[in-house]
């Protein structure tokens, strides 16, 4: 064992050791840290001395600038200075001409206000001439007068009077006959424009002129089908009603069966529907049903493929869908014949190449057109003439003032406002009233003709009238011991106004006044 003393000796040594090695330490640590701070002195020494220099650059640079700019501004001011001189310069030359020259327009007036002056003394000097001359003149036309009034044995009033009335007979009858060869030589010119412009507008138009009817008959591949589309105890054909809304007539008529309904989009779904029932060969309701939906979706489509057609066709775009989709409807419509959405495309093509022709809006012409009986498309479900749901349809959704007077324009139910909407309303009377265009019942055509012949006789003076070229021409034979020739203007306007006020009818009618005189004499 060690003793204690020398456990002790030991322990104190080693503390003693460790003391003097952390004092080396120490030290060598503050001559590290003494020299790293003289090493960053230096350092900050360098740094500063560099940016003093740089500052000393900068300031050079900058007073360098200063005075490059200070010259810069000097001759700029220089330039300016010069400028301005020269400007005054000029100015003080314009303004000495300018002074010369009132100078010499001052002489001018000078001399020209003496002239006038003269030529004033001249004048009333002649004026005192004159004076004197028409006293002179004054007292020998009252002593002609007097003269004349004693050989004529009338008074100078009443002289004048009776020449003022003969004057006026004169007048009168002059005038009369000058507005007639007026009136004569207007028609013959806006007849000739407008003949011109008409037949270039349906030439260039060469549209069709048969009209399709809407079909109402289905072919059947035999007679035994009848009995099919019948059903037992008539279940088949009761479906068929009630799902169509229109009438199945099945008599003798061989392979055939008519459908029969006011509504003629109705009467083509049905017609579709039955055609493709014959065809399949399934009849029972409930496929019925359902052929009968599908037809009639068919039906609206192509109602809306034909609208868009048109509309493609004619140019004319942004146009609603709901506008779209009742125009479509026309395609089922006829009237008096004329297939609707047809006239609705003639009338608009006319109309547009009318306005070409006058220089008008075209494309306005058109859209009017298309859309002027677009009502018409809603008559089998909504109450009011076509012209009232047609306007309130157009209004609504935003269509042009041009296409909202001519739907009630062209019957009449406001003024025209447009020049646009008067081609519109020709456009309607030229497609309804040409040829093969519309049909007429026979009993509706004769009244037409009587009423003609009975507004004419209304008018005094008039023997007799005739209704000629189916009603388009009114020929009234007046009497030349009543009626002169003043007078036959006023008659044919008046039974044109009142045609026009009492009638209904497609196109127009032209009123033709005849008056004759015959003398007659024998030689014995």
């Amino acid at each position: 064992m060690i003793p204690p003393p020398v456990l002790l000796a030991t322990a104190v040594g080693v503390v003693l050791g460790t003391l003097v090695a952390l004092a080396v330490s120490a030290a060598r640590e503050r001559a590290r840290q003494a020299l790293e701070k003289q090493g960053a002195q230096g350092e900050a020494s360098r740094i500063l001395q560099r940016a003093s220099e740089e500052a000393e650059n900068i300031k050079k640079a900058g007073e360098l600038a200063g005075r490059e700019e200070g010259f810069r501004l000097r001759e700029a001011w220089e330039k300016d200075e010069s400028r301005r001189r020269d400007d005054l310069e000029r100015a003080e030359r314009r303004a000495e001409e300018r002074t010369d020259t009132l100078d010499r327009q001052a002489e001018r007036l000078n001399v020209r206000e003496g002239e006038l002056k003269d030529h004033t003394d001249a004048l009333v000097e002649r004026e005192e001439s004159n004076q004197e001359l028409a006293a002179l003149v004054r007292e020998e036309r009252a002593g002609v007068q007097h003269k004349l009034e004693s050989l004529a044995g009338l008074s100078s009033e009443d002289a004048k009077k009776e020449l003022i009335e003969d004057l006026e007979d004169e007048a009168r009858a002059e005038a009369a006959n000058s507005l007639r060869e007026i009136k004569e030589e207007a028609q013959r010119e806006a007849d000739k424009e407008a003949t011109k412009i008409v037949a270039l507008s349906i030439q260039r138009m060469a549209a069709d002129l048969t009209a399709e009817t809407t079909v109402s008959v289905v072919q059947l591949p035999s007679d035994e089908m009848k009995g099919r589309i019948i059903g037992r105890e008539g279940r088949n054909i009761r479906s068929f009603e009630q799902a169509t809304g229109v009438d199945v007539i099945i008599d003798d008529t061989p392979e055939a069966v008519v459908l029969s309904a006011f509504d003629p989009v109705r009467r083509e779904t049905a017609r579709i529907a039955l055609e493709r029932l014959v065809e399949d060969g399934r009849i029972h309701p409930g496929r019925i049903e359902e052929i009968v939906e599908k037809a009639s979706e068919d039906v609206e489509k192509s109602m809306l493929e034909a609208a868009e057609e048109v509309l493609y066709e004619l140019g004319i775009h942004n146009v609603h869908a709901e506008v779209i989709k009742t125009l479509g409807r026309l395609r089922f419509r006829t009237s008096y014949g004329q297939n609707q959405l047809q006239h609705a495309k003639e009338v608009a093509l006319l109309a547009g190449t009318m306005a070409a022709e006058m220089g008008l809006d075209v494309q306005a012409a058109k859209r009017a057109g298309i859309l002027h009986d677009v009502g018409k498309g809603m008559t089998h479900e909504h109450e009011g003439t076509h012209v009232e749901l047609g306007y309130r349809l157009c209004k609504k959704h935003d269509e042009s003032e041009v296409v909202l007077n001519a739907i009630k324009a062209h019957h009449d139910e406001e003024p025209h406002h447009f020049a646009e909407t008067f081609l519109v309303t020709a456009a309607d009377a030229i497609s309804g009233s040409r040829p093969g265009a519309r049909r007429e019942m026979f009993e509706g055509y004769v009244k037409r003709l009587e009423k003609l012949e009975e507004l004419a006789m209304e008018q005094p003076g008039v023997e007799r009238c005739f209704a000629i070229q189916a009603g388009r021409e009114l020929r009234v034979m007046v009497s030349p011991e009543k009626v002169g020739d003043e007078k036959m203007v006023q008659i044919s306007e008046e039974v044109a106004r009142k045609i026009e006020s009492e009638l209904q009818y497609p196109g127009q009618i032209k009123v033709v006044v005849v008056r004759e005189t015959r003398t007659i004499d024998f030689a014995r």
